[in-house]
């Protein structure tokens, strides 16, 4: 009987899960949407009986349309959205909306957290600053603003560790979710007493701390005639997006590189060891697989700052996509790639909920600079396109101080589907772009991750040579190039001297 891994991916928009052959082929796919919950400006959350409602829905219909039968399926592997805090009181009951990672409330408490620390005791302990996306402040921000919440707590996870707690009834967490949560020391891999004594949060609340591709748990009987799993089924470790998205791109070497293009922008290279940017514009955490870590810029608005614009401004592409039977981001594409490069002038910064690569700034905000009674809507659209370009560019050329040489870069997220935006980051970027067979990023991170725990592969390694394929490359355009690096000179003087505007005009009170 032929074998199978399904992959489940906790995303911010809605959760994905895939059934792959050992061969990485896509078997069944199946998506199911959730809100995003914004009760303030800068406040981001989500119920995680959202994710578990599309958990299920989503395998179902994979084990209804493969008609796979749920004894082939091997080893179940999870992605999730990094950062989350999932608060569960002593009977495993949320008790109350998660706090997701582009959540930018707790800007205040993160510099208290810097001062009761220090600054260099935090990068000592945790080899990252503290940001306002990571899930210590949330936990800190319940503390002072919430004591009727937070005299509840009994555990705190992660979003896709919650999932497979409703799978398997284990609350595990694995190296790459734990790093980063602010809590875990990256470098020695554990929690970090450091953190916790000093801010009083018990170490108890945690979880224990697995390997990516370790067991966590298996398929509960109570679960298995719910969904139609086998029981039994082992669930492993899995990781956090970007780094499940990196194993589902094949980025699991030293000096290898994955751009992902989804809500948020994220440069991503693997280190064989843990190697830190001295000014913090980066985050450094341990990756998927086994004693290797990465490099990782964060940009909190990438296809995010898309859809804001879809969202609000695109009725008319809307209608042509229903008239034309396509997805309405292939006409904004198409739209973009009629205006020349620059947009005459008008420059876009993605900053619509703060930025944290390489700026580290919440009160950071989007604008568009250049307007003109010329500009139009082709332009606006072109603008957000090469704007979200120009803030991977910051993100990349901080990887290269660091010394890792980059020879190619493998492309991943909805964004990355588009050849028009990948011709755009080949030229930005300056670095030939991969294209993969299959685009499935950290959904299918998360299966590789299963075929590895279940002994269908020896390591992540050997699974990620028989799982994944390049499909064709994006060269750099040499007249592109010169004429992108002029806009990108003039992209990054245009932070610097907004800053204090932005500053001055955003409220992120509690």
């Amino acid at each position: 009987m032929a074998a199978y891994l399904l992959g489940i991916d906790v995303g911010t928009s809605g959760t994905k899960t895939i059934l792959v052959d050992l061969k990485g082929k896509v078997v069944a796919s199946a998506t199911e949407n959730y809100p995003l919950l914004t009760p303030k400006p800068g406040w981001t959350e989500q119920n995680p009986e959202e994710w578990w409602r599309a958990t299920k829905k989503t395998i179902r219909n994979i084990l209804r349309t493969s008609k796979v039968k749920p004894g082939a399926i091997k080893g179940i592997g999870f992605s999730g959205q990094m950062h989350g805090s999932v608060f569960l009181d002593k009977n495993h009951k949320v008790v109350r909306p998660c706090l997701l990672w582009n959540d930018s409330r707790t800007a205040d408490i993160c510099e208290e957290i810097t001062r009761r620390i220090g600054q260099k005791a935090l990068h000592r302990s945790v080899s990252n600053p503290c940001l306002t996306g990571f899930t210590l402040p949330k936990v800190v921000w319940l503390q002072k603003h919430e004591p009727r919440n937070f005299a509840k707590v009994h555990n705190v996870i992660l979003p896709k560790d919650y999932v497979r707690f409703r799978l398997t009834g284990e609350i595990l967490t694995e190296v790459s979710d734990a790093a980063g949560s602010l809590m875990y020391d990256v470098r020695k891999k554990h929690w970090s007493k450091t953190i916790l004594n000093a801010l009083e949060i018990p170490e108890d609340w945690l979880p224990e701390v697995r390997g990516s591709e370790e067991i966590c748990g298996s398929i509960t009987q109570a679960i298995a005639k719910e969904t139609g799993l086998k029981e039994g089924t082992p669930c492993m470790g899995g990781a956090a997006d970007q780094p499940a998205g990196a194993v589902g791109t094949g980025v699991v070497n030293h000096g290898q590189v994955m751009c992902s293009l989804g809500t948020s922008g994220v440069i991503f290279a693997a280190t064989g060891a843990p190697q830190v940017d001295p000014k913090e514009r980066l985050h450094t955490f341990n990756h998927a697989v086994p004693d290797t870590w990465y490099l990782m810029g964060c940009m909190l608005s990438a296809g995010g700052s898309l859809a804001w614009y879809r969202d609000h401004f695109a009725e008319i592409e809307k209608k042509e996509a229903r008239k034309r039977r396509v997805d309405v981001y292939e006409i904004l594409m198409e739209k973009a790639a009629r205006v020349s490069i620059g947009s005459e002038g008008l420059f876009f910064l993605p900053y619509l909920t703060g930025e944290r690569s390489p700026h580290k700034d919440p009160y950071a905000r989007g604008a568009f600079v250049g307007l003109s009674v010329r500009s139009n809507p082709d332009q606006l659209i072109r603008s957000i396109v090469e704007g979200v370009s120009f803030g991977l560019r910051d993100c990349l050329e901080v990887v290269r101080q660091q010394r890792v040489s980059i020879s190619e870069i493998r492309a991943t997220g909805g964004g990355a589907r588009s050849p028009f935006w990948r011709q755009m980051l080949a030229d930005v970027l300056q670095a030939p772009i991969a294209v993969l067979e299959s685009e499935e990023g950290p959904a299918m991170g998360g299966a590789i991750l299963a075929a590895v725990g279940s002994g269908e592969y020896k390591d992540v390694q050997q699974a990620c040579s028989k799982m994944i394929k390049v499909k064709s490359r994006v060269k750099p355009k040499k007249r592109n190039v010169a004429e992108y690096e002029d806009f990108y000179d003039q992209f990054v003087t245009l932070y610097p001297t907004l800053k204090r505007s932005f500053r001055g005009c955003v409220d992120l009170g509690a």
